[in-house]
């Protein structure tokens, strides 16, 4: 029988997983202004001319997967960091790719993102509805406050709440990976029970629709409100600590990972039919605890789809992907104000909603992709996200690591 490596090989499936997660952001925040409606505490930005319920649909439904999925491929890295090199290289390389990250970009980001958000909403005469969108998401403030220093000091930690909470997860997984290699019964039960459970696609399924849905309950929500807060929020912390160790764990049961190609289709299209009938519903005739259901059932099945299918069609090395892989951090931390901002350039175009969209999200990715390519790649700031500088050209992307050498453990 063939045995693993004691060093993971690069993943390239799940790299490209994380990836497209975290490049959906640009279609999510694409597409909210274009919900209808006023401005709300979660997105204060609304086109008051055209609406489009695909796009809501769209929407809703990357909600519910996206930053689950990030948080449990999140969490299995950095156990492959903390088991596969050290712990403390682990609170190294987490410090250097998220804290200092995160301190210096929102310290940036502030200005700029209030600024956008503030231009368009006057584009919209939403301005007076804007300035009291009280403990905003992303802003509660307004350009004419940039007269002093202390106006440039971020209130809310924005898009970037994710970043902030990975250091928390990053500093408590750390300290209980010291404690459970102390407690090996513990991690081996632990594992044991993975082993079992991921090897039998219904009964995975069942307990992890179950452990989520129960997460839920505890929370007393249908699904989690997300906080931007720099006061951390249990509810939030919780929700995505859930996710976030379900990788963490997956970890130590990397020999399984195989499994998530068994019915990998077929979950994806539970997880978007059932979600699909639940936006046609009219969802307040439902009970708090069948929503919370569904949410647990569709976001389970979402994982174990998609991860699947990233397995299935992604785990061969491509130039292409790699690349996108490299630019998908510069390309999260800049989209934001540029889909707050460029509605509002072409708010009076009279167009559709679905036209605005594209405009929107097609715009945003080229100049994300572009400012990447000549401005981060291969300067220091690629190397501050990404540890290193790399060439510009797709050519020199080079295969280090070949999937080849990653058999022995999928087959086990």
């Amino acid at each position: 029988m063939k045995t693993i490596p004691h060093k993971t090989e690069r993943l390239h499936a799940l790299d490209s997983l994380r990836a497209i997660m975290m490049m959906l952001g640009i279609v999510l925040h694409g597409g909210i202004t274009y919900l209808g409606g006023e401005p709300s505490t979660g997105w204060p930005l609304r086109d008051p001319l055209t609406s489009n319920s695909f796009i809501h649909w769209l929407i809703v439904v990357i909600h519910n997967f996206r930053m689950p999925i990030f948080m449990v491929v999140a969490g299995f890295f950095a156990a492959l960091l903390f088991f596969d090199r050290s712990p403390k290289k682990m609170i190294i390389n987490r410090a250097k790719r998220i804290l200092y990250p995160f301190v210096v970009f929102v310290i940036l980001l502030w200005p700029l993102v209030t600024l956008a958000f503030s231009y368009s909403n006057k584009v919209f005469s939403f301005d007076k509805v804007f300035e009291t969108v009280l403990g905003s998401m992303y802003i509660n403030t307004t350009p004419s406050t940039f007269t002093a220093l202390t106006s440039f000091v971020p209130l809310t930690t924005m898009h970037l709440w994710f970043l902030y909470y990975l250091i928390m997860f990053s500093a408590v997984s750390f300290l209980l990976g010291l404690l459970f290699k102390k407690l090996p019964f513990v991690t081996n039960g632990t594992t044991a029970f993975y082993n079992a459970v991921l090897q039998r696609p219904v009964l995975k399924f069942v307990v992890f629709t179950t452990l989520t849905f129960l997460v839920l309950r505890f929370m007393d929500q249908s699904w989690v409100a997300t906080s931007t807060s720099f006061i951390p929020d249990f509810g939030t912390f919780l929700f995505y600590f859930y996710f976030y160790m379900f990788g963490w764990i997956l970890f130590k049961s990397k020999h399984l990972l195989k499994t998530f190609m068994t019915y990998d289709w077929a979950f994806t299209l539970i997880g978007f039919s059932v979600y699909t009938v639940y936006f046609l519903m009219d969802s307040s005739t439902l009970s708090l605890e069948i929503r919370t259901l569904i949410n647990a059932t569709c976001v389970t099945a979402f994982i174990y789809g998609f991860t699947g299918l990233f397995l299935r069609y992604f785990s061969n090395h491509s130039a292409l992907m790699r690349y996108v892989s490299d630019s998908s951090y510069w390309v999260y931390l800049l989209h934001l104000p540029l889909t707050a901002v460029i509605p509002g350039l072409i708010g009076e175009w009279d167009l559709p909603a679905i036209v605005k969209f594209l405009i929107v999200l097609s715009t945003t990715t080229f100049i994300c992709f572009v400012t990447y390519h000549y401005f981060v790649r291969s300067t220091f700031i690629g190397q501050f996200l990404n540890g290193r500088k790399y060439s510009r050209k797709l050519s020199d992307i080079k295969e280090t690591e070949k999937l080849s050498n990653l058999k022995p453990a999928f087959n086990e």
